[in-house]
């Protein structure tokens, strides 16, 4: 998307699998070469995930992929250059890793109905309602959103919407073998952060998962 059509966006917010955050303001990009520009230092053992557009007032989320997620506010992490690696945006405990970063938006006279939504390896899913996420300060190890076993297989695709606007939407399940499924996004129950989900995909082959999300 050009800068100019980010209207109400100051920044890039970036998150990394190993859970490093950072801002930088979009100005920085205003100009980029056609060899590029560096975004951020990523160090040999992590990966640059997202990048999304933030306002400088928005609260962000980072889900994990055995089940933990944190809210905090974008205040918390400093405007950096480009050139910098970041700050701790969640503490992960052993080989965990981060799997969903959410932007959500703070406007006092715009309330948005967002939910959490958690796709599993293993075919399951749920929606779970923002209000049940309190905001904490950002490098911690955040607090439980999906009960991960080995029935529901690890997260691997976690994001934050406005129900309001995905209600009337299809969302589209992709497996690794190459089976994909559409159903209603309001068909996928909403349910609390300790619970495992309900089954949205069965797959026809072995060994078969997950491998990707979007909606229409």
């Amino acid at each position: 998307m050009p800068l100019d059509k980010l209207t109400n966006s100051k920044y890039l917010f970036f998150a990394t699998e190993k859970g490093l955050v950072k801002k930088v303001e979009l100005s920085a990009f205003a100009n980029v070469r056609r060899s590029g520009l560096i975004a951020i230092k990523i160090k040999d053992d992590d990966k640059l995930i997202w990048a999304k557009p933030t306002s400088g007032n928005d609260e962000l989320m980072l889900i994990t992929a055995k089940g933990q997620a944190i809210r905090f506010k974008e205040k918390d992490v400093r405007d950096m250059g480009r050139g910098a690696a970041g700050v701790k945006g969640m503490r992960l405990k052993g080989k965990d890793i981060i799997v969903g970063m959410g932007v959500i938006k703070i406007d006092k006279e715009k309330k948005r109905n967002y939910q959490v939504t958690t796709i599993m390896a293993n075919g399951f899913g749920k929606r779970t309602g923002l209000n049940l996420y309190k905001v904490q300060g950002r490098g911690g190890s955040g607090i439980r959103t999906a009960k991960v076993t080995d029935k529901t297989g690890d997260i691997t695709n976690a994001f934050v919407v406005n129900f309001d606007t995905m209600e009337a939407k299809d969302l589209i399940v992709i497996s690794e073998k190459g089976q994909v499924i559409r159903l209603p996004f309001k068909s996928i129950s909403e349910l609390g952060r300790d619970t495992q989900g309900v089954r949205i995909m069965r797959f026809k082959e072995d060994k078969d998962g997950v491998a990707g999300v979007t909606w229409a």
